[in-house]
């Protein structure tokens, strides 16, 4: 029978039916029918659209005297520059396209609504063209883009070397975060411990 106790993380069901999901005969797991049958929907689709991909690059490559056994690395081009950049100017780019959409204006009245936050059609011109963005842009993008300075500022330069070093970061309501390196912090969270270890140990003799 069911095993269901909401107090247990980890659960099963053996009515609750998951059909398998196959490539080329081979078996890669199990799904509800309904996203089940979505996600092949949408993974055949895919592959449509990658050989027609494939196709157009070997059209091209033959009409412009390439090498055709560069396909591949054409259609990789092409596919990575569809992908949406995590930072630099053109994930910032993005968030422009994003906020204008949000708005629902055109692109002089995007333009011109950036305009009245100070930034100018010129500069919104190069962030589009994928020029630097400035240290005295970030404030002004910041409040056009409704996200804070520093938001900001990751997007543009790319995580530090202490974001990327798991070892120092810490966990809070929200999931793991990179724990500042200010020693007075350090010390009074230190000291903090140690207290409630004397507590504990107090408690315990007692």
């Amino acid at each position: 029978m069911p095993f269901k106790n909401k107090s247990q993380p980890w659960q099963f069901d053996p009515y609750d039916p998951y059909f398998p999901i196959s490539y080329e005969g081979v078996g890669v797991g199990f799904c509800k029918l309904d996203f089940a049958a979505r996600i092949v929907e949408v993974l055949n689709e895919d592959g449509k659209l990658r050989k027609a991909l494939e196709m157009a690059c070997v059209d091209l490559l033959r009409q412009s005297g390439g090498d055709p056994n560069r396909v591949d690395e054409l259609v990789n081009k092409y596919l990575e520059r569809t992908e949406r950049p995590k930072h630099g100017t053109g994930a910032i780019a993005f968030l422009l396209r994003d906020r204008q959409e949000e708005l629902d204006m055109s692109d002089k009245e995007f333009a011109r609504f950036c305009e009245s936050y100070k930034l100018s059609p010129e500069e919104l011109k190069d962030i589009y063209e994928g020029k630097e963005v400035t240290n005295s842009q970030l404030g002004v993008l910041a409040r056009i883009l409704r996200i804070s300075v520093e938001e900001l500022t990751v997007m543009r330069d790319g995580p530090t070397k202490s974001d990327l070093d798991i070892s120092s970061w810490k966990t809070n309501e929200c999931g793991l975060q990179p724990q500042k390196g200010d020693p007075k912090t350090k010390l009074f969270a230190l000291r903090r411990t140690q207290a409630l270890k004397r507590k504990i140990v107090g408690a315990n003799s007692d």
